[in-house]
């Protein structure tokens, strides 16, 4: 029970290795629902297919013999979507509630019809005590999602938005996760946060309910505040991001040299090796922090392949307000530096930092004299 009215009956799934096939979740999802109990009944969102009889369960031991008036869909992507057909089948009197587009999306999953009722902006369902506003959040992050407002007890049902990776029974860091979560799915429709975000402005709101992650009851302005930065594409922590590739150790020679530089100087440094970081882990501290240093091979007559994956994620993500610099290495031929900024031209803000240099095979006494260089520009 999370008030004597709203009730959880998500899951969590620890079979899962690697949410939406490609980030990596040791610690498992969750996959959040709720119920709201009044004159009428509410049930928001339900999970993924993988859980149909535990959610059932879950639902049946709150119900306590009552019947559901009400699922409300807050976003469509089947890890939220996809026991609607289970639940209508169960109840086949209950009404489903949800945005023109994710009845659309219905009908594309599921091939029916369902009792509806199509809600808009600012549309309000009275379950008796509990009023529920509907709030159109488009693109966060898929075109159909709506968030909705309990004013009874000042409570955001805030679908994809404030999540995080990870099971509800396993103690973690929130922001970490949150942060891998939020550039990794959600971070590319920044535009769109910060309407949903103004939009909520409006609005007083005392817990946060979303379909991933812990439930949010205290100190929420420091989960406000983080979801302005990230979709503002500002700087979270003052410092340096290394990120760099290297096939016999000759660049990571020279990116060691620049670390050590710049953490004699109380820099704060994330040195990341792009061929065995966890992507996801790279792209959050990448948009995380101010300033990022690139370095990489000439490969192929291109940029080593993980640099280039590396690149391409920030690219699609609107990687923006940012100082960068690069290095480059190459026995022969060496462009890698002209390809890395020639890429970044599609993103807005980018400030690129005076020092760029290039190694040919090893550093030499010129790379060190670079080194210290650019050491310095970055410590401005």
């Amino acid at each position: 029970m999370i008030n004597k009215d709203i009730y959880y009956v998500g899951v969590n799934d620890h079979q899962i290795d690697l949410f939406e096939g490609q980030f990596v979740v040791e610690n498992g999802m969750a996959y959040n629902s709720y119920v709201i109990m009044d004159d009428k009944i509410a049930i928001m969102d339900s999970v993924d297919a993988k859980f149909t009889d535990e959610w059932l369960a879950n639902i049946d031991k709150v119900l306590n013999g009552r019947t559901p008036d009400y699922l409300i869909v807050s976003h469509m992507e089947p890890d939220h979507s996809a026991n609607i057909d289970n639940l209508v089948n169960k109840y086949p009197n209950i009404t489903v509630v949800g945005t023109m587009m994710a009845f659309k999306m219905m009908k594309q999953f599921f091939n029916k019809d369902y009792q509806k009722i199509v809600v808009k902006e600012k549309d309000i369902l009275n379950l008796g005590k509990h009023s529920l506003t509907f709030i159109m959040a488009p693109n966060v992050h898929w075109p159909e999602v709506m968030v909705t407002y309990d004013m009874n007890t000042k409570t955001l049902f805030s679908a994809d938005a404030f999540g995080k990776f990870g099971a509800l029974d396993v103690e973690e860091d929130w922001a970490c996760e949150a942060r891998r979560y939020y550039f990794g799915i959600v971070g590319r429709f920044g535009a769109q946060v910060q309407m949903l975000l103004n939009k909520l402005a409006s609005y007083e709101i005392e817990m946060i309910c979303p379909l991933h992650g812990p439930i949010l009851d205290n100190n929420l302005a420091y989960y406000l505040n983080l979801y302005q930065t990230w979709s503002k594409y500002e700087t979270e922590t003052e410092g340096v991001m290394i990120a760099y590739t290297s096939v016999y150790g000759h660049t990571k020679k020279a990116v060691e040299l620049l670390k050590d530089k710049l953490e004699a100087n109380n820099c704060k440094v994330v040195f990341c090796d792009l061929a065995r970081e966890d992507m996801a882990e790279a792209v959050e501290d990448a948009f995380r922090y101010g300033k990022l240093v690139l370095a990489t091979t000439t490969y192929n007559a291109d940029i080593f392949p993980t640099m280039k994956v590396f690149i391409d994620a920030l690219i699609e993500r609107n990687y923006q307000k940012k100082k960068l610099a690069f290095i480059e290495n190459g026995s022969w031929g060496p462009i890698a530096n002209k390809i890395m900024k020639a890429m970044f031209e599609k993103c807005k803000d980018i400030t690129y930092l005076d020092t760029n240099i290039t190694i040919l095979s090893s550093i030499s006494d010129k790379n060190i004299a670079e080194i210290d260089s650019l050491a310095a520009e970055l410590l401005k």
